[in-house]
């Protein structure tokens, strides 16, 4: 990652890993690309009103790619709807049966997700290969701990780093050998210890873009946990170059906790990434409930914004240093609001929320019409 400042921040710099690009639809996978967020339906794949709208409350929250399991006839019956109407690329998520695939490519599927060694005889793959060439389609080779080949079980005995890696390894080749590149390749499982192991040795043995994330990792709480301890560690080392979170949570919910994993680590910066103290008895305001508040009517704004809440003087002009705009609590059911980096004017806390959302809003409108006013300039 280059931010520009190396010299005086080594410290904050990451290194990426130099895999090679490959297109999911529109969205650059792998190379100097920005690291991609995705997330997968939970709804009945044929019932194609339900998916959509479950695609567009993921997209209103940035997601960059959506996966859509296409299990039977039906589901690939409703993947051309759902296609035309997603506005992200959108992954056909196919086990087994290899007919589902080729009808997903023809469908509209910007990805296939399959394990080459389970979709049947040599031929069959190939046809798969077939379909997703003509289609323009790339494909994802999905190993999982839970599902590995029997007899890389019996030659290691359980799932480990190194049989994940023989099987996505051997997967590859049956593209490679078919003069097939475009695919990506996961190896998850549920331990993360495992999971992160097994990243470590393939990022070594393969230039293909890597998905990354922490299978079934559990509820919204313990699995953004899981995830972000994994995924995270992964990222700070440079490999990944798309990430899913999954968690037993709404679809919503994974992008949110995708895209903030990533502003942890300045690897995207997406919407309003709020500072805020964990409160005391010496904060000025209810810095709790006033975070909240400002999580939820914010969430609208995609603009890459950062702003402190810091409940008294003792860290809060510090904070607000280094952020687009800040709130500090001071005495007397009053704090001070901070613009770029310097006091700006006090403010009651008696509608401090609306306030800051409008300055908020405002700054975000202005980021807009700057951007609009660039991307006029270069077009002409």
């Amino acid at each position: 990652m280059a931010t520009g400042l190396e010299h005086i921040r080594p410290w904050r710099t990451i290194v990426r890993r130099k895999s090679r690009q490959i297109m999911v639809g529109k969205v650059a996978v792998g190379g100097d690309a920005p690291i991609s967020v995705q997330t997968m339906t939970n709804t009945p794949t044929p019932d194609a009103g339900a998916t959509i709208d479950q695609i567009r409350r993921c997209e209103e929250v940035g997601v960059d790619i959506i996966r859509v399991s296409c299990p039977d006839v039906e589901s690939t019956a409703a993947l051309k709807t759902i296609v035309r109407a997603a506005q992200v690329p959108i992954v056909a998520d196919i086990h087994f049966h290899y007919k589902r695939a080729i009808e997903a490519a023809e469908a509209g599927a910007a990805c296939l997700r399959i394990n080459p060694g389970n979709i049947g005889s040599a031929e069959r793959v190939r046809e798969v290969v077939s379909a997703a060439r003509n289609n323009g389609c790339s494909i994802r080779i999905g190993v999982n701990a839970g599902s590995l080949e029997a007899d890389l079980l019996e030659k290691y005995g359980e799932p480990c780093p190194e049989a994940m890696v023989e099987s996505a390894l051997d997967h590859a080749r049956i593209l490679q050998d078919l003069d097939f590149h475009e695919f990506k390749i996961s190896v998850k499982a549920s331990d993360t210890f495992l999971t992160v192991a097994a990243y470590q040795a393939l990022s070594e043995a393969i230039d293909c873009p890597l998905h990354l994330g922490v299978t079934e990792a559990g509820a919204a709480r313990s699995g953004t946990v899981k995830s972000s301890i994994g995924i995270g560690s992964l990222l700070w080392a440079g490999i990944g170059d798309t990430i899913r979170v999954s968690l037993s949570a709404e679809p919503e919910e994974e992008v949110r906790v995708g895209y903030d994993i990533l502003k942890s680590l300045g690897l995207r910066t997406r919407g309003v990434n709020i500072i805020a103290c964990p409160s005391c008895a010496r904060q000025g305001f209810d810095v709790i409930r006033t975070v909240e508040a400002l999580e939820s009517r914010l969430s609208h704004v995609s603009e890459p914004i950062s702003l402190s809440i810091i409940g008294c003087v003792v860290n809060g002009p510090g904070e607000a240093l280094y952020t687009d705009l800040g709130f500090t609590g001071g005495g007397k059911g009053a704090g001070m609001i901070y613009m770029a980096g310097k006091a700006h004017h006090k403010l009651s806390n008696d509608g401090m929320i609306d306030h800051i959302v409008e300055l908020v809003e405002a700054k975000a409108e202005e980021m807009r019409a700057a951007k609009a006013e660039e991307e006029l300039a270069a077009a002409t």
